[in-house]
């Protein structure tokens, strides 16, 4: 590299998102790598990462629909309180209305814990499922689109203000990764595409 005179960038330093060391319930691994859904709306997974805003870190909160890999919703945050966390689900439950029994797949970060949140899944009808203590591969399919939107967009850019980085989000998110990607577990689709091809047979 210092031959051809390659400077070499350093990725951002780890910032931790799960805190499990709570004495809220957890709730029993239901999931357990299931990941292959044949019904749009009936299993959810969702996670939070962290993004750096000028000099503060973000932090961005997801809901993916396992039948296609779309990402539902998603909330940007300042703080890692319980409050984004349930505004995602709030906005994923008034885009998509899904049926009563929808699986919630999560980790056992306090968010997801508490309270609060267990509360607006159970008035949705929903059921909880948490990931087993300490192991990421339940999470796999959340852990891939941050993998594939820090690699891809947001590695070594920066954001001076919130809407700037909402802006890029969305276009990312909404324009880009729902839209456009194609993803191999769709047979080569994107989600959007995926998703309009089981209206077009549950239709037929």
């Amino acid at each position: 590299m210092r031959i051809p005179g390659l400077p070499c960038r350093s990725s951002q330093k780890l910032v931790v998102t799960t805190e499990s060391r709570h004495k809220e319930p957890a709730a029993p691994n239901l999931l357990n790598r299931k990941f292959a859904v044949c019904v749009p709306h009936t299993v959810w997974v969702t996670d939070i990462t962290y993004l750096k805003v000028g000099r503060k870190w973000h932090y961005l909160t997801i809901f993916i629909d396992l039948f296609s890999r779309i990402v539902v919703e998603w909330d940007l945050s300042d703080s890692l309180e319980r409050h984004s966390a349930i505004r995602a689900f709030h906005k994923s439950i008034v885009r998509r209305r899904p049926a009563s029994g929808l699986m919630v797949h999560s980790d056992r970060g306090i968010q997801f814990a508490s309270c609060d949140f267990r509360a607006e899944l159970s008035r949705h009808g929903c059921v909880q499922s948490m990931s087993h203590k300490g192991n990421c591969r339940d999470s796999a399919v959340a852990e891939f689109f941050f993998h594939t939107l820090k690699t891809q967009f947001i590695k070594h850019r920066q954001f001076s203000n919130r809407i700037e980085d909402e802006v890029s989000l969305f276009q990312y998110i909404e324009a880009y990764y729902s839209r456009r990607r194609r993803y191999s577990s769709n047979g080569g689709m994107s989600p959007a595409e995926f998703e309009q091809l089981q209206i077009m047979k549950d239709v037929a």
